[in-house]
C-alpha cells in the first residue's frame, strides 16, 4: 500500500470529519485501519496490517476494540513526577529476554540514554529510552502486554 494513498485517505477523513475508517481488500490480501483522536490537532495512531500470507485468513475485523488508554491527568501526579510514553503501538516487554533481568525497576534510577524496555512491532524489537532523568516511581504495563501509541508506561520522579 503506497503511502500517498493513505495520506488521500487520511485528508478525506480530516474533511468528512470521520473519526475512524477500515478497509478490507481480501483480494489483495490487505487490511488498512486508520484511527483519529478526538481532537483535530492530534490525527491520533495509524495502524495497518501487513499483507497476509497467500491462502492465509485475514486477522479478524477490529470493530469494538478497547481505546487507547488515556494519559493519566498530570493535575492527579505528585509534583516533579512525569510520564514515559509508547512511542509506537506494540507488544510491551520489560527485558530483552525471558532469561534476562528487567531493563527497570521501581526505585531504580534513570539517565536520558537509559534503556526502559522494548517494543515488538511488526517482529522487530524497538529499544525504549527514557529520554529523562530520575527514579522509576511506577511500572504502568505488564510485560508481553499490547500498548497503544501515547500510552503511558512508566511513571519517573524527576531528579
Amino acid at each position: 500500500m503506497d503511502l500517498k494513498l493513505i495520506r488521500n485517505l487520511v485528508r478525506l477523513m480530516e474533511r468528512g470529519e470521520l473519526s475512524e475508517l477500515e478497509i478490507d481488500d481480501q483480494k489483495a490480501g490487505m487490511r488498512l485501519h486508520l484511527k483519529r483522536g478526538t481532537s483535530q490537532a492530534n490525527p491520533g495512531p495509524v495502524v495497518m496490517v501487513p499483507p497476509a500470507a497467500p491462502g492465509a485468513a485475514l486477522p479478524a475485523p477490529m470493530h469494538g476494540a478497547a481505546p487507547a488508554p488515556a494519559a493519566a491527568d498530570p493535575s492527579e501526579r505528585p509534583e516533579g513526577v512525569i510520564e514515559i510514553t509508547s512511542p509506537m503501538v506494540g507488544t510491551f516487554y520489560r527485558s530483552p529476554n525471558p532469561e534476562s533481568d528487567a531493563y527497570v525497576s521501581v526505585g531504580q534510577r534513570i539517565g536520558e540514554e537509559s534503556v526502559v524496555c522494548i517494543i515488538e512491532a511488526m517482529k522487530v524489537m524497538n529499544e525504549i529510552r527514557a529520554e529523562c532523568t530520575g527514579e522509576v516511581v511506577d511500572i504502568l504495563v505488564e510485560n508481553g502486554e499490547p500498548v497503544e501509541f501515547g500510552q503511558p508506561l512508566f511513571l519517573v520522579k524527576r531528579g
